[in-house]
């Protein structure tokens, strides 16, 4: 896998800090955050200085191998004990993305055998930049299986930023735009600005830029007649939990987008790794949205653009119906059919493989 792509990394490790690419800052400057502790982690992922699911694993790993560095306590029952209340602390950062979760239960596991509290250390460590090169690995491959499903010059619709910089490269539903220009073969994207906080408009539009990919930026409420009128071939999008039967969480709009594909007869497909499933939840009447603050709603560039006392609903991430999804894009290959049964055939083997 040799990239040359002229994407900047979206979290690195260093040792005494982690670098952070602050997504917040985008697309007017490229600006990079130091995080020195716990504290600094866990308000980087709440304030979406860092997002997108991969990324927010990724950087939730780094800061609990940063938090065992400083660790200073001989005994390993003690800081196992204390490994847990880091872990249990940033994960009530955000609740939605499952790969939160998985990444820092990951980490807690990796040292259920060590005997030494620097042999812990160490190994946080190592697992963590583990975590961050299968993603890069994984981003690929899911890239690959995705560009298999589209056509030279399809025009296709995505929405939010499920790109290079939410995972540890290449992203999900990303990761075929950015291969196609790798590989020669023309895509145009359609990018939806993905209202209230326009990852859409900051992060996807600016990183297909970069990249060299034929990009066009459109507000959420022109996706029907986008649809119509360029002739979208398909539409794409990430996933931050999908659960057991394939229902799937995403940024807030992706639900309408999927009953647009079915109205116009056209794929709908999710991209996401094997770390986004949730088997653990049934359905998507399970997954628990996030609600976020009333300002990203009532105000514009700190400015306030919503009368005063106006009641407010801003939930950040809608479910898709399985029935509403064409195919579902892993790193593994493409699920279709009947999602419960894929899921748990594709997990059983996963188990037996180890």
């Amino acid at each position: 896998m040799n990239t040359t792509l002229p994407l900047p990394r979206s979290v690195e490790w260093n040792d005494t800090h982690i670098t952070l690419l602050d997504q917040q800052a985008l697309p007017l400057a490229v600006e990079y955050l130091e995080l020195k502790t716990l504290e600094d982690v866990w308000k980087a992922i709440k304030t979406l200085k860092v997002r997108g699911a991969p990324a927010i694993g990724i950087t939730a790993a780094f800061g609990l191998a940063l938090a065992a560095q400083q660790y200073e306590n001989e005994s390993i029952e003690e800081f196992r004990k204390q490994l847990q209340k880091y872990r249990d602390y940033l994960a009530s950062s955000r609740p939605t993305a499952v790969n939160l979760f998985w990444a820092l239960d990951r980490m807690v596991a990796s040292i259920k055998d060590v005997i030494s509290v620097n042999e812990a250390k160490t190994t946080l460590v190592h697992e963590a930049i583990r975590i961050q090169v299968e993603d890069e690995e994984v981003c690929y491959s899911i890239g690959h299986h995705a560009l298999s499903l589209l056509n030279k010059n399809d025009s296709i619709m995505t929405i939010c930023n499920a790109g290079s910089i939410a995972t540890a490269y290449y992203g999900t539903a990303l990761a075929p735009f950015h291969l196609s220009v790798e590989k020669g073969i023309p895509l145009k994207v359609y990018a939806c600005e993905t209202r209230p906080v326009l990852q859409g408009s900051r992060l996807t539009a600016w990183e297909l830029q970069q990249s060299g990919v034929d990009v066009t930026l459109i507000t959420d409420n022109m996706a029907a007649h986008t649809i119509k009128t360029k002739k979208i071939n398909a539409i794409i999008v990430g996933a931050d939990r999908i659960a057991a039967n394939g229902d799937t969480a995403n940024k807030i709009g992706t639900y309408g987008l999927a009953l647009l594909a079915k109205s116009f007869g056209i794929p709908f497909y999710v991209a996401a790794p094997l770390s986004t499933f949730d088997p653990t939840i049934a359905s998507g009447d399970d997954i628990p949205i996030e609600e976020r603050a009333a300002e990203e709603i009532t105000h514009l560039n700190g400015k306030r653009i919503a009368p005063e006392g106006i009641s407010v609903y801003n939930p950040a991430f809608d479910v898709t119906p399985n029935e509403l999804i064409t195919a579902i894009i892993t790193e593994k290959g493409i699920i279709t059919g009947n999602y419960k049964q894929e899921i748990q055939r594709l997990f059983a083997h996963q188990s037996s493989s180890k």
